[in-house]
């Protein structure tokens, strides 16, 4: 995938395309839950990387694109598989914990930690004074919304929360390993390969490891939300948001991701019936102007 000479502002195609791709995401938590009594929930993750791994090869050959060719990138890009697994172990199974309004709040503190990450270890990416401010203000929507927890149904969604916040770190880590070693010289295909790859052996295995009882029931629901996890997002969503980052400023792009959120929460409310808390709206608002902040200044 080609980056193109000169990347411009986001347009309305930009706009559209990052509305419909933040949907997605945001209503991913939903589907995970849905799917849980016919397949189990790390199961999930290993069967839609192994799907999106398909795919992307299918992609590539297609394409007549390079993808094994040596390059040095073999160690950095088998981390980053790692962390990607790691990532979606903790936000499959921290499902089973917690809503899936609330998951996908602290999943998106993530491009506020890879601000924070980057200031540390890429030169160069250095936070300015409204990014700290959106930093702040994520983190305090954060704790706002971990704290409410405890009250919830008994104080039970502790444990998912948690694990909502690993997995937004370690997306934050892969993201600044990208940028801080060879990766970043690589296309961004055979980035997202080594991370679906990886993924695509390590989850199933780690399923396995947890005791899931794995695919349960073949149900018609139960395939076309694995379909919609594997080739409609891990595949073609992720296609898509790496050609919008060949033509259009990446910091104006990320600003829209605030959304997913929010896409995320309603989806919560509207299709599982999830109880929504005056101080979990404050907290949810609170991260996406954060994304705003961090996102807007860096542009």
């Amino acid at each position: 995938m080609a980056v193109s000479a000169e990347r411009k502002l986001p347009d309305a195609t930009a706009f559209s395309l990052m509305v419909l791709l933040t949907a997605l995401w945001g209503f991913q938590q939903v589907v995970i839950k849905l799917t849980a009594p016919a397949v189990s929930l790390v199961m999930q993750a290993g069967i839609r990387s192994i799907i999106a791994t398909l795919l992307l090869l299918a992609w590539v050959r297609l394409r007549g694109m390079q993808l094994f060719g040596r390059d040095g990138t073999l160690g950095a890009g088998v981390l980053a598989g790692l962390l990607f697994a790691g990532e979606f172990v903790f936000i499959y199974a921290g499902l089973g914990h917690t809503a899936a309004s609330r998951m996908v709040v602290f999943i998106y503190l993530a491009p506020v930690c890879t601000a924070l990450g980057l200031h540390l270890f890429v030169p160069g990416e250095r936070l300015a004074t409204g990014q700290w401010a959106g930093v702040g203000i994520a983190f305090s929507g954060v704790a706002l919304a971990f704290a409410g927890g405890f009250a919830t149904r008994g104080g039970d969604t502790w444990l998912g929360d948690l694990f909502g916040v690993i997995a937004a770190a370690l997306w934050a880590t892969t993201t600044v390993l990208v940028r801080a070693t060879k990766l970043a010289r690589i296309t961004a295909t055979k980035t997202l390969f080594y991370q679906l790859a990886v993924s695509a052996l390590v989850l199933p295995l780690a399923s396995v490891a947890l005791g899931e009882r794995g695919v349960v029931a073949a149900t018609p629901f139960a395939i076309a939300s694995l379909i919609y996890q594997g080739a409609i997002v891990a595949f073609a969503s992720y296609l898509a948001w790496f050609w919008l980052l060949t033509r259009y400023f990446a910091a104006r792009l990320s600003v829209f991701s605030f959304l997913a959120p929010l896409f995320g929460v309603l989806a919560g409310v509207v299709v599982l019936g999830e109880s929504l808390t005056p101080s979990f709206t404050l907290a949810a608002l609170l991260v996406g102007l954060g994304i705003v902040l961090v996102n807007r200044a860096a542009g």
